[in-house]
């Protein structure tokens, strides 16, 4: 009877035992635990520390608070201006009501991560390539704010902060960026070039301007500027000549000749016709004291003259003189015939 007795004492003893090791719970400091009471769930949540439960009865689920890094799988997308392009991202988040994260949603973890998946692929196609690659800032507070609405109220979730990590592009566009960004930096290597030339053009001019003031200043730089080719060690010679004895032998050559002018051709008028200066010619009145010659006497002195007038007008037709003869031979001439 005794040995029955303490195998029961010994059975109801291991019992309690079980019963008070399942009855103790231990919640950590970054946790939280909600106890469901025959399923029912209990509104006051249990904070670090030491707890007991109801065996049997109570079932007690313990919910984690610290910030949960997520990282979000690559997503294929297509920007505004239709550029494909693959985003990756990295999501913080923690529970802020651990009795909505746990009654509410069956697996907050994978319900977070497949919400933040479809935000990314949204936010891709409301987006341009260079805000993708230059405002990151806006687009990751864009996208807290997409991923955030859902899960911050009906599911006891605060999204902390979401990061962009890289954005892949096709080889062609990684060229054409390439390209462009080489063509930025040469323009922008050239307009500092001109604005250097343009200073040291200003500073040359006032340079010029104060050594023409003074004529020695610039022999004085002459000296330095030899004195500056000679410090190189090498075999080179300068021999300065002076701008002023230049200009002295100019002045003394003598000035080049003008090249003559060019003559205007002359149009020599054609002699007119003996015919017409006799008609021209005015009538001349012979002598009244001319004597008398023979008829006979006359007529070959008229002819001998007339022939001498003709060979005359052949020879010097646009001579006036030799004109005049021949009229006064050929009157003379006609005269002595009418006589006779």
């Amino acid at each position: 009877m005794e040995s029955v007795l303490l195998a029961l004492l010994a059975i109801l003893g291991f019992i309690v035992v079980v019963a008070a090791a399942r009855s103790v719970r231990v919640v950590q400091q970054f946790e939280t635990g909600i106890v469901f009471r025959l399923g029912r769930i209990q509104s006051s949540v249990r904070g670090p520390g030491l707890h007991l439960i109801v065996p049997i009865v109570d079932r007690m689920q313990k919910v984690n608070m610290q910030i949960i890094t997520m990282g979000v799988p690559a997503q294929d997308g297509i920007t505004r201006d239709n550029v494909t392009v693959r985003v990756d991202a990295v999501v913080y988040f923690r529970v802020i009501d651990p009795i909505k994260a746990v009654v509410n949603v069956q697996n907050y973890l994978f319900a977070v991560s497949q919400v933040a998946q479809t935000s990314l692929r949204s936010v891709i196609g409301q987006s341009e390539l260079d805000q993708l690659l230059s405002d990151r800032d806006a687009l990751n507070a864009q996208l807290k704010a997409v991923i955030d609405e859902p899960t911050d109220g009906p599911w006891g979730i605060r999204i902390e902060r979401v990061e962009i990590k890289d954005v892949a592009l096709p080889e062609g566009m990684k060229r054409s960026m390439s390209r462009q960004a080489e063509a930025e930096r040469e323009r922008r290597a050239r307009i500092i070039t001109a604005d250097g030339e343009f200073q040291a053009s200003k500073r040359l001019a006032a340079a010029a301007r104060e050594m023409s003031a003074d004529p020695s200043a610039l022999q004085l730089r002459m000296l330095q500027t030899v004195v500056e080719v000679a410090a190189e060690k090498n075999s080179t010679l300068v021999m300065p000549l002076p701008v002023e004895l230049l200009r002295f032998f100019d002045r003394m050559a003598p000035a080049a000749e003008a090249p003559a002018a060019k003559q205007e051709p002359v149009e020599v008028e054609e002699p007119e016709p003996v015919e017409e200066a006799l008609q021209v010619l005015p009538a001349i009145d012979p002598p009244a004291d001319l004597p008398e010659v023979p008829l006979a006497g006359r007529s070959r002195a008229a002819q001998a003259q007339g022939v001498a007038g003709e060979s005359r007008t052949e020879d010097a037709a646009g001579s006036s003189t030799g004109e005049a003869r021949t009229e006064d031979a050929a009157r003379m001439s006609t005269g002595e015939h009418g006589e006779g």
